[in-house]
């Protein structure tokens, strides 16, 4: 149906042209708030009436017949109805919307994506620092980081996607610390612990139990292997530089099992410490020093942020000559953009919401080139979960929290994923439990699965072969549900190319629910496996068109579509 809704695209366009030159360029269909109002519908008639000095009912007069007379409209168009002041209602012929199969079934996993445009994307989410294990609002940032790259992917674009992280600083000291007294056998609790007067950080030591067995991996001079590093600890319960190597590269690996649970793979893993040892930091506030946009007061250094759309500005050095927490920011975007990445997007938690005017005022003081609203952002709340009808907070060995992997443990890669990217990013979420795992209408990703695996079973059932449906007539997909079915079909590349514009993967799990219920309706209306051949054939090409949009939507956010359940 793309191939009929574009050539009606061309007879609007040609239109407007003649009653306005230059309007063609804003031809523009929408769907119909109403279903029963029509297929299409288009409002260039009020747009145009009062530049035109036009009654914009009259002008719908007007534009109604010269489309009425196009070709287009002639082959593929039932009718076109003027409502309210002005709106263009159109209704599809059978035929048009049966075009939908055969496009469905042609481009196979393709349906819905555009050619390469040539262009790079760079997505940073989780970015994790390596102190503990992924907890469950890691795994919301990576369903919705992994699901956005995707949608990227589906619209052309080079996709590169990257973990950022701190492997030095505070917290990588406190993990060394808290990992040496388990090593030298102390736990949370003994006089020791967290009160250690050689260190006054240790109030903030980590207490899970995933701490002790680093300690005991360290002591037995073990090596561990990350996706991006390698270490073999000394088994020197004094030689903290060794323990804490050890354990940065302990938990790196720990989140990549939690990411390969996820079926979730980095292209690059980049440090926080590389942005200080290559000079990038130091470089990066050079020039904001020689831009003129900084200023000293009360022993520290200042960014003039307000120039830039910021309520206050903002400390960059502190007192004791430490950088506050922006400034490497600043200089991480600095080098995103000279390494080639136009399009940039970060996905954090709401926490980092402040760090939004403070990184873009930064970039804009430096002066480099990067454009206003660099880079772009998807925040994300925390995730309840409740299981048995209680609220879990701790996990045995995260101590804290309840880590990701406990999650996908108790329910399944598939659940998680869904069920964090079925609510736009930026609103709370409750992670029920015991949902994710029932086998009933209610559990989302359940039902989107069913209908795939329910398709399947009926094309196993008839033995036939998928390539020979392509051809097949379609003149017998007449009824309600059929003809409601393909125009869903037909909504999936615009739904795909909206959500990815808009950063908003829980659209395509939205889609997916509605789709499965419309090919639910449509089994229940039709039988798939009748006698007469000419109308079963039709019939299955409709299903199985459906299940390789129930697979390709399935894809984008990165769940399995099963043909047995």
């Amino acid at each position: 149906m793309l191939s009929v809704k574009n050539e009606l695209l061309g007879a609007l366009a040609a239109s407007l042209e003649k009653l306005s030159p230059g309007a063609g360029a804003k031809a523009a269909f929408e769907s119909p708030k109403v279903a029963a109002h029509g297929d299409l519908a288009t409002t260039a008639a009020m747009q145009l009436a009062k530049p035109l000095k036009l009654n914009p009912r009259q002008l719908a007069e007007t534009l109604r017949a010269d489309l009425a007379a196009s070709p287009a409209f002639v082959q593929w168009v039932q009718d076109i109805e003027i409502a309210g002041p002005g709106f263009l209602n159109i209704r599809l012929k059978p035929q048009s919307k049966q075009q939908v199969v055969r496009e469905v079934l042609g481009a196979g996993k393709a349906y819905g994506s555009q050619p390469s445009n040539g262009q790079s994307v760079l997505v940073e989410f989780v970015s994790a620092n390596p102190t503990g294990p992924l907890h469950v609002g890691h795994g919301r940032q990576a369903a919705l980081g992994d699901a956005i790259c995707n949608l990227f992917a589906t619209q052309g674009w080079r996709v590169h996607r990257e973990f950022y992280y701190n492997d030095a600083g505070v917290q990588i000291q406190t993990l060394a610390n808290s990992t040496q007294l388990r090593a030298k056998g102390f736990r949370p609790g003994d006089d020791c612990w967290p009160v250690d007067p050689a260190n006054p950080l240790s109030k903030a030591f980590y207490n899970g139990e995933y701490i002790q067995e680093i300690a005991d991996d360290f002591v037995a001079g073990k090596t561990v292997q990350a996706d991006d590093r390698s270490f073999t600890a000394s088994g020197d319960k004094e030689d903290l530089d060794s323990i804490r190597n050890f354990a940065v590269a302990y938990l790196r690996r720990e989140q990549d099992k939690d990411l390969q649970a996820f079926n979730l793979k980095f292209d690059e893993y980049y440090l926080e410490s590389s942005l200080y040892s290559s000079g990038r930091v130091e470089q990066a506030v050079g020039q904001l020093v020689a831009n003129g946009k900084t200023y000293e007061l009360d022993d520290a250094l200042w960014l003039r942020s307000t120039d830039y759309g910021d309520d206050k500005d903002r400390v960059m050095r502190k007192k004791d000559g430490t950088y506050t927490y922006f400034v490497p920011d600043v200089a991480y975007h600095i080098a995103k953009w000279e390494r080639g990445f136009t399009k940039v997007v970060n996905i954090q938690g709401t926490d980092h919401h402040g760090t939004i005017a403070r990184v873009r005022a930064g970039l804009q003081a430096a002066d480099v080139g990067i454009p206003p609203g660099y880079p772009d952002y998807v925040l994300h709340t925390m995730v309840r979960v409740v299981k048995g009808g209680e609220e879990v907070k701790i996990s045995k060995r995260a101590g804290s929290y309840v880590t990701l992997r406990d999650l996908i443990e108790w329910t399944s890669k598939d659940a998680v994923r869904f069920f964090l990217l079925s609510r736009k990013p930026d609103t709370e979420y409750t992670f029920d439990v015991d949902l994710a795992v029932a086998k009933n209408n209610d559990n989302p990703v359940y039902y989107v699965q069913y209908a795939h695996a329910r398709i399947c079973s009926v094309l196993a059932a008839w033995g036939g072969e998928l390539a020979g449906l392509q051809g097949v007539d379609l003149t017998a997909l007449q009824s309600p549900q059929a003809l409601a079915l393909m125009l869903l079909l037909a909504k999936y590349p615009d739904m795909l190319s909206a959500a990815a514009q808009d950063f908003a993967p829980h659209d395509v799990s939205f889609y997916l629910r509605e789709l499965a219920a419309c090919y639910h309706s449509y089994y229940d209306a039709e039988r798939i496996l009748v006698d007469d051949d000419h109308v079963k054939q039709a019939r299955l090409a409709l299903v199985a068109a459906t299940a390789q949009v129930l697979h390709n939507g399935l894809a984008v956010l990165g769940v399995s579509a099963p043909q047995k359940m």
